[in-house]
């Protein structure tokens, strides 16, 4: 092998195993998926020692990609159940899977994941080290926090966020700021709180070289994290957020430089009406760099509806650039999301990502859409079941309440107005 990362390969005119099943799979011409990646718009994560790996592309003109959080905490330690998790996103079609652990047996679980997962995954490593070291954040040395870092792509995983834009520039303008909600990424949270109390520039912003070279070694994406994502409504778009997204842009050409793959994350919480300026503002600082959003959510006062809020925002998000959803779940801001709510967040987001794909013209979504529409016109359950994202559902509703006329529902019966146009164009009665 004459490359060490997916850039390096395509900047050499190489193209990769992984580009050929990227380019196959989004009905793409290998040397235009290859000249994407080349230029940094397009990344596939792909650590060379996460084996079990069927590869996606993330970036401009493919489909919109959505990755799920999982992971055990200390109230939630059920390896088991997390595991569940997996096999069931897998099943359910996410393209990728991060594992947020930050208590117990962290290593053997993130092993066994990129063991058994065909989907990306990804890690933030700061998680990690708290309790891998069994010290106190402030006693975590620069070298530990580079270690963890190492032994996560040592394992294979493909991605990993590092809040590296939160240098002591940006924590200073935060201070001047009046957050409603100050900072709510638990990375970019303590990261703040260790420069704080080291009094020291943020370790992976200061050794940024050193973990692009542990990037470079074993081909992980780099995925740039927004510790000042906003938290809130209020908190959108402010002084805080884009000073941030302006380093991050900075961090992307010098991890380019060295043929690192780069991913960019955003907001959070943010009103309609912002959305489709902060996906421009995001491809401009960050030079066409994939952009990896949570939500953004659009309102705030829906706990327990949260996988909503999040589709609205992710679907207006996509249509306007962005390239890979993060899930949200009914759970969030409230507890660690069980199986069935991990399965209804899967579900929102990839509604959101296909309506997203539809709007920017991506081929064959809106095809997918036509061929359900023919299914419907002809009452073709089957084919119906068989084309719907989620066929297990829509195949129990339909048991759940059965019409008196097979070529009914239940809903309207003998006035269903498809039936009823069908026997009219056809010359028949329709009742």
């Amino acid at each position: 092998m004459n490359y060490s990362t997916q850039m390096e390969a395509a900047r050499k005119g190489i193209t990769t195993p992984e580009m050929e099943a990227v380019a196959r799979k989004e009905g793409l011409g290998p040397e235009q998926l290859r000249n994407l990646v080349a230029e940094g718009k397009v990344v596939i994560p792909a650590n060379r020692n996460h084996r079990s790996l069927d590869p996606c592309g993330i970036g401009q003109g493919l489909r919109t990609k959505i990755n799920v959080n999982l992971g055990v905490s200390k109230d939630c330690c059920d390896m088991e159940t997390e595991l569940e998790k997996v096999r069931i996103a897998v099943q359910l079609k996410a393209e990728a899977i991060m594992d947020l652990s930050c208590y117990g047996k962290t290593e053997e679980f993130r092993r066994k994941i990129v063991e058994i997962s065909p989907a990306a995954i990804g890690t933030v490593p700061i998680y990690d080290a708290v309790g891998y070291f069994d010290k106190e954040l402030k006693e975590l040395t620069v070298e530990e926090l580079l270690g963890v870092v190492e032994k996560h792509a040592r394992d294979g995983v493909d991605f990993m966020t590092i809040h590296a834009g939160i240098n002591r520039e940006a924590a200073a303008r935060f201070r001047k700021s009046s957050r409603l909600t100050n900072i709510v990424s638990r990375g970019g949270a303590l990261l703040f709180a260790w420069m704080e109390m080291n009094g020291r520039e943020n370790p992976f912003y200061e050794y940024y070289d050193d973990l692009l070279e542990i990037c470079r070694r074993y081909d992980v994406t780099i995925s740039l994290g927004d510790a000042c994502r906003p938290g809130s409504l209020k908190d959108a778009t402010d002084a805080s957020q884009i000073q941030e997204l302006i380093v991050l842009g900075e961090l992307t050409k010098r991890a380019w430089e060295r043929d690192v793959q780069v991913m960019i994350e955003g907001p959070g919480h943010m009103a309609l009406n912002e959305i489709a300026a902060n996906m421009l503002l995001e491809k401009k600082l960050c030079h066409g760099a994939p952009f990896y959003v949570l939500g953004p959510l659009v309102t705030d006062v829906a706990p327990g509806y949260d996988h909503i809020t999040s589709a609205i925002g992710g679907a207006i998000a996509a249509a306007h650039g962005a390239d890979f959803l993060c899930y949200v779940t009914p759970a969030e801001h409230l507890r660690l999301p069980t199986l069935e709510d991990m399965k209804e967040g899967i579900m929102a987001s990839r509604i959101a990502a296909h309506a997203a794909d539809i709007a920017k013209g991506i081929p064959g979504a809106r095809e997918w859409d036509d061929r359900m529409s023919e299914a419907r016109r002809n009452l073709d359950w089957e084919k119906m079941f068989q084309l719907a994202m989620d066929p297990e559902k829509a195949r129990r509703y339909r048991e759940e309440s059965k019409p008196e006329n097979e070529d009914t529902c239940t809903m309207c019966g003998k006035m269903c107005a498809v039936r009823n146009m069908n026997k009219v164009l056809a010359g028949e009665d329709p009742m």
